[in-house]
């Protein structure tokens, strides 16, 4: 095996730059979120910060799969805050 095949089987396995921030942004968002509902008790948005910490795990490295999940859980939190 050369060094260009062992590059591309490498490069299939590991995650994009892009997809490792948005994983990283959306866990520190989540853990945040976390912090809040727990803080006001809040269970929504306690609850809703974990799934947001923890959805990366899940979705593979489908990176615009990723952000539409990151930005819909974003929204649901923002919408839940105040109750």
């Amino acid at each position: 095996m050369n060094d260009q095949e062992l590059q591309g089987m490498l490069m299939s396995v590991l995650p994009t730059p892009t997809y490792l921030f948005g994983a990283i942004l959306f866990g520190i968002i989540g853990f945040v979120a976390y912090r809040f509902g727990k803080k006001t008790e809040r269970n929504k948005t306690k609850w809703l910060g974990v799934v947001m910490m923890l959805y990366p795990y899940v979705t593979g490295s489908d990176t615009r799969l990723l952000y539409a999940v990151g930005i819909i859980l974003c929204v649901a939190i923002y919408f839940y805050r105040h109750e």
